[in-house]
């Protein structure tokens, strides 16, 4: 008697044991379950977000055509400032290199023959504007021989492009002999910045 009551304690025990694995099994399919609806909730409300921003935005576009239509003058406006910017960088650019010479010669040397490549490809694709080319010299000489030295300079960079395909009339030449020093030692060092041409652009 005392053997069957254990046994029923035993089993029900068992019982008990296997209810509480079951309940404990659902209990984590549930968990399980609740997360992926949370997932797929969120999931669709996403969607549902997105079609309905892209249908407002279809809308906007459909519903007024004829007041969208001034609005692209506003881009339009800010392309040539941005042009015109980029522009007048290039412009300061071409500008600022010059090309120097030997002392008392007006022939172009070959990093100088470099730099009027680029300047001539620069006013192919540029045609509307025009370059004066301006001889200078270093302080060494008489002012009469200096302007025409700075002349004979400011010729050679003008033939040199023309026969790059610049046209001359496009292009035009002056001498300032020694009157705009860029340096005013009295060394070779400074007085090799003066002997250039410089290039100014206009329309």
């Amino acid at each position: 008697m005392e053997n069957l009551k254990c046994y029923v304690v035993i089993f029900r025990r068992e019982e008990f044991s296997k209810k509480t694995r079951i309940l404990k099994e659902v209990e984590r399919v549930m968990r399980k379950l609740m997360m992926v609806l949370v997932v797929l909730a969120f999931a669709c409300g996403t969607i549902l977000m997105m079609s309905s921003c892209a249908k407002k935005q279809v809308g906007t576009g459909e519903a007024a055509p004829a007041a969208a239509a001034p609005k692209p003058a506003a881009p339009a406006a800010a392309a040539p400032s941005t042009a015109s910017v980029d522009m007048a960088q290039d412009a300061r650019a071409f500008e600022a290199e010059g090309i120097y010479f030997d002392f008392d010669k007006a022939e172009i040397k070959a990093e100088a023959k470099a730099i009027l490549e680029k300047k001539a490809a620069w006013l192919r694709a540029n045609s509307s504007y025009k370059v004066r080319i301006e001889g200078n010299c270093d302080e060494r000489g008489t002012n009469e021989y200096n302007l025409a030295l700075g002349d004979r300079r400011a010729k050679a960079a003008q033939k040199y492009l023309n026969a790059l395909g610049i046209s001359m009339d496009r292009m035009s030449t002056i001498s300032f002999g020694e009157e705009k020093p860029v340096c005013t030692e009295k060394n070779e060092k400074c007085w090799s910045k003066n002997r250039r041409d410089d290039f100014r652009l206009s329309k």
